[in-house]
């Protein structure tokens, strides 16, 4: 969605939403995350995108971690990792 955004192509939100494979409300709640972190969002109807009006550039950083049989349960960015299977989070 961050990519998006800078360049300027979300589409409408709905368009948004299919293209992410999530409702609408959880665009709405994502934005309202980005919003959280200082940046500021704005949707042009005319040009039907998101954009930003301040710069702000956002970083994700990824952590792995191998897990040893004594350890039960840890949860790493909404995927659940349980002994030897892989649950992921919805």
């Amino acid at each position: 969605m961050h990519n998006l955004i800078i360049i300027e192509k979300t589409g409408t939100p709905k368009e948004l939403a299919n293209l992410m494979k999530l409702s609408e409300r959880s665009i709405h709640l994502l934005l309202d995350q980005l919003k959280d972190y200082n940046a500021h969002i704005r949707y042009s109807r005319s040009r039907k995108t998101y954009y930003y009006i301040n710069y702000f550039d956002l970083k994700i950083s990824v952590t792995i971690k191998i897990l040893t049989d004594n350890e039960t349960s840890n949860i790493y960015g909404g995927t659940y990792f349980l002994q030897n299977n892989l649950f992921v989070a919805i």
